[in-house]
């Protein structure tokens, strides 16, 4: 069973009223946002460790819960060791770290006791020193039996930095950052402004992590351009489902009348307006809303394809344009539903990526070849795919 374990006890720098935890973070509490990545990382339960506890994080700490997840609230070691179950592995989030999937999704499944550390040079504010050489960078994966040894320490001892020396003290593996990390968002922060900043790096990385090289080469620019200004303004996610909503339909109607390019041009806009408000959702913890609009944009791309193979089999008097985009739709929609996003490669075909190609040959006048060839491309992903799932001897 994975355990989170979440320090909530100091204060904002710049908010003395209020705990660092619940400082905003991307429409949410910075705790939310820790509690989510635990979630998402496997973690069945969570405990928070606190000192006292505000209106605003018990606010916070009942949302969490109704993500289906066990939440307890602990002072001290004690009742942390008498919350959790003792064969538990747990992962450690200092307070006031920001970090991002891929590195509590590495600690969470980690075969053994484990400290993310930076060197002395390239720690980062609020990293705790461990040794002469190394300092913690804010998250652990550890055993539930060592809150039992902290909980034997004199209780005037800090809960976080004692539990770090029973960590470190007990020989458990030191895994480093890494150099790029702390730029893509990783580090502790307690000021109000600085975790804003700090949260427009983690949040506009969001699509250059996805396997679809139209999500790293496309949609992650247009995220660092756009997300931020969406956060701060608080924009709802159904007025983009909205707006994407009214693109899909004015596509449609321009394909209908043998405008191809213009069309795909107004769709591949709808297209990235689902897909930036996916991620909003995800930012926000609304699971649902971000998994009907990852739909829709797929749903959209397979309209695209088979409308425009409708122009061209209008404009010719034949079936092969439709032909080939029912053939392009199927392939697609097995990939989608065979290839797990563990088994992707950088360069396979995506739903976005295939009217993308499309458009520049609609531009060109060649629609019939372009969606034989985006065709053909989906043809190649699917055979990859199913020869990553053969059974290796």
């Amino acid at each position: 069973m994975l355990t989170g374990l979440i320090f909530a006890t100091d204060d904002a720098d710049d908010r003395p009223d209020m705990l660092s935890a619940t400082l905003r973070f991307g429409g949410m509490t910075l705790i939310e946002y820790q509690a989510r990545l635990l979630i998402d990382a496997g973690a069945g339960q969570i405990l928070v460790a606190v000192r006292r506890v505000t209106p605003e994080l018990l606010g916070a700490i009942n949302r969490t819960a109704k993500r289906g997840v066990t939440v307890d609230v602990v002072r001290s070691a004690a009742e942390a060791a008498a919350a959790v179950h003792p064969l538990a592995h747990m992962v450690v989030i200092a307070d006031g770290l920001v970090t991002t999937e891929a590195i509590v999704g590495r600690l969470a499944t980690e075969g053994e006791e484990t400290l993310l550390v930076t060197g002395e040079a390239d720690a980062l504010p609020g990293f705790e020193r461990i040794d002469a050489s190394a300092c913690w960078a804010g998250i652990a994966r550890i055993d539930a039996q060592r809150l039992d040894e902290v909980a034997a320490l004199p209780g005037d001892y800090d809960f976080e930095s004692t539990l770090l020396r029973v960590a470190a003290q007990s020989g458990v593996l030191r895994l480093p950052l890494g150099q790029g990390t702390a730029r893509a968002g990783h580090g502790i922060e307690r000021d109000s402004r600085a975790l804003g900043a700090r949260g427009k790096v983690v949040f506009a990385g969001l699509a250059a992590h996805r396997p679809a090289w139209i999500d790293r080469f496309c949609v992650a620019p247009l995220a660092r351009l756009t997300l931020p200004l969406l956060m701060e303004r608080d924009v709802p996610e159904l007025v983009l489902i909205a707006g994407g909503a009214a693109a899909v339909a004015v596509a449609a109607a321009l394909l209908v009348f043998g405008w191809e390019a213009t069309g795909l041009a107004v769709g591949m806009l709808a297209i990235a307006v689902f897909a930036l408000g996916a991620m909003l959702s995800r930012i926000r913890g609304e699971d649902h809303r971000e998994h009907v609009q990852e739909h829709a944009a797929s749903v959209t791309a397979a309209l695209l394809c088979l409308l425009t193979g409708v122009a061209v089999d209008s404009r010719f008097g034949t079936m092969t344009g439709l032909a080939l985009a029912i053939a392009l739709v199927i392939a697609a929609t097995l990939v989608e539903r065979a290839a797990s996003p563990r088994m992707r490669r950088r360069w396979w075909g995506s739903p976005a990526a295939y009217p993308l190609l499309l458009l520049p040959f609609a531009a060109a006048g060649f629609a019939l070849a372009g969606l034989a060839a985006i065709g053909l491309y989906a043809a190649v992903t699917l055979a990859a795919a199913i020869e990553g799932l053969r059974e290796k001897p």
